[in-house]
């Protein structure tokens, strides 16, 4: 499960894992399902009392990966040390076997967004992120992910696409990649771009996870987009895109996101089931 060298940002069995929501706390607690490894969203986490205790119980029999959904890496006004300081408590307490973020901003004159906002493509932007994340490395002492976003309009100032601005981010703050496989089509479909081709060129970064989730198909005027929902199944296009990403880059550890309209734990480890059988295939290929 393990044989695949990772980089070192990601310390996860290269195995399908699922997200932990607190409808499924008690399950998981007392039955213990055959997962390899659960993610939880870091901010659920960091109020201290029986949460981080939950963590603190199940890391002994799978690893956790702590995925936040606040710390507004793109923020220019750079990250609040109040937040970043439990995080990096939280981090302490239950050593995770990884730690990401997204390449967003939610944050500005200490109003919390509740949503994660696009940033341009821009220099501007790639050095106030990196700082960030370097600020961000240095507090938890160790390296993190930064999740690519899924996106429905294009800043007017950007001047370098998308993966050209992973990689200098990643090379800049040493910073890894959480892949999410979704937001790729979910963008590309959205701006007419070719998916294929951006994990071509996003390969031969640091990638430690890859993320799964469902999306929906909205019409907003004359316009369809697909939004990024995490409210569904694994749609057939991004199973296959999912494929390619695997041949393209090699197995990794894969989480199957689902946030909103929860299912039963049955569903969840279901589609982390489907996952798990196309890494073994992958692994069996690369072998």
């Amino acid at each position: 499960m393990n044989s695949v060298a990772l980089p070192s940002c990601s310390h996860l069995p290269v195995a399908s894992g699922i997200g932990l929501r607190a409808a499924h706390h008690e399950r998981v607690a007392t039955e213990r399902p055959g997962i390899a490894w659960l993610e939880v969203h870091t901010e659920n986490f960091l109020g201290g009392g029986a949460t981080p205790a939950l963590l603190e119980s199940l890391r002994g029999e799978y690893a956790i990966s702590l995925h936040g959904v606040g710390l507004s890496l793109g923020s220019a006004e750079g990250l609040d040390q109040d937040h970043l300081s439990r995080i990096a408590a939280l981090v302490r307490r239950v050593e995770p076997a990884a730690v990401s973020d997204h390449l967003s901003w939610s944050v500005t004159g200490g109003v919390y967004f509740n949503d994660l906002l696009p940033v341009p493509y821009d220099e501007e932007a790639l050095a106030a992120i990196a700082r960030n994340v370097m600020r961000f490395q240095e507090a938890i002492g160790r390296e993190v992910m930064v999740e690519n976003p899924s996106t429905y309009l294009r800043h007017a100032q950007s001047d370098r696409a998308e993966p050209q601005f992973l990689a200098e981010l990643c090379q800049r703050s040493g910073c890894g990649l959480l892949l999410d496989v979704n937001n790729v089509f979910v963008s590309a479909e959205n701006h007419g771009d070719d998916a294929r081709a951006y994990l071509a060129a996003i390969a031969p970064l640091p990638i430690g996870e890859i993320h799964l989730s469902g999306h929906h198909l909205r019409q907003i005027g004359n316009r369809s987009i697909r939004i990024d929902d995490h409210g569904s199944p694994v749609s057939d296009q991004v199973w296959a895109l999912y494929e390619q990403a695997l041949a393209l880059i090699g197995p990794r550890p894969t989480l199957v996101e689902w946030d909103s309209a929860l299912p039963p734990l049955e569903t969840l480890l279901a589609e982390a089931d489907k996952a798990q059988t196309r890494l073994d295939h992958a692994m069996r290929s690369t072998a």
